[in-house]
């Protein structure tokens, strides 16, 4: 059975990627689709875990060849999705997560409509620029113009299918492992999937009466 495609997407800051992080380490089912970029490593960041990193020539030849799901520009760095690498996962029954931003989500849904939109929303604007003053990553300009574009990232909160306030991380995890789960009992994944138990079940019913 193929797997599901889910699409999770945040302003910077509102804590996808610490979420995404501890959901996959809780299921073995579930796989997050590394994407290439061209930003430098941060510190501790690996390469191939974290994600691919590549010079902008080489994210362009990949481009123009077409071996990119979606990709985008992002605070003057380029992120993309490898399409065979998640095609693959999801043919060997995987679900898939694709962590990115609302335009890369706009791509993805015109390549595959069945797939599912996640939106993470802060709890307010305060803790947003809190939680990115926090990380020790950004100087003052960059955390001021995360903050400038958050405002339009959230506003295409509306494009997708569910949407989790991170407010207490742990309720946050619980709602994302619970989309996750209810998504795989879907009618119309379950109709093929059971169709061997439904058939025998009908058929005891026919013979009971």
């Amino acid at each position: 059975m193929m797997g599901n495609l889910f699409i999770v997407a945040a302003p910077s800051g509102a804590g996808k990627t610490s979420l995404v992080n501890a959901l996959i380490a809780q299921h073995d089912e579930i796989k997050l689709s590394v994407s290439h970029t061209t930003r430098p490593a941060r510190d501790g960041e690996q390469d191939g875990r974290d994600y691919h990193f590549v010079d902008q020539q080489t994210f362009a030849d990949m481009r123009d060849a077409g071996e990119f799901l979606e990709s985008a520009t992002v605070f003057d760095n380029s992120y993309g999705t490898s399409a065979k690498n998640v095609e693959t996962q999801l043919a060997e029954g995987f679900d898939v997560i694709l962590e990115i931003d609302w335009q890369g989500a706009q791509q993805v849904r015109a390549n595959f409509p069945d797939s599912i939109g996640i939106f993470i929303l802060p709890p307010s604007k305060q803790v947003l620029e809190q939680r990115l003053r926090n990380r020790g990553q950004d100087d003052e300009a960059i955390i001021a113009r995360r903050m400038r574009d958050a405002e339009n990232e959230i506003s295409h909160y509306v494009e997708f299918d569910y949407v989790i306030v991170n407010d207490d991380f742990s309720e946050a995890l619980a709602t994302l492992s619970s989309i996750i789960h209810a998504q795989r009992h879907l009618l119309s994944l379950q109709r093929n999937k059971q169709a061997g138990l439904i058939s025998e079940l009908l058929a005891q019913s026919a013979d009971i009466s």
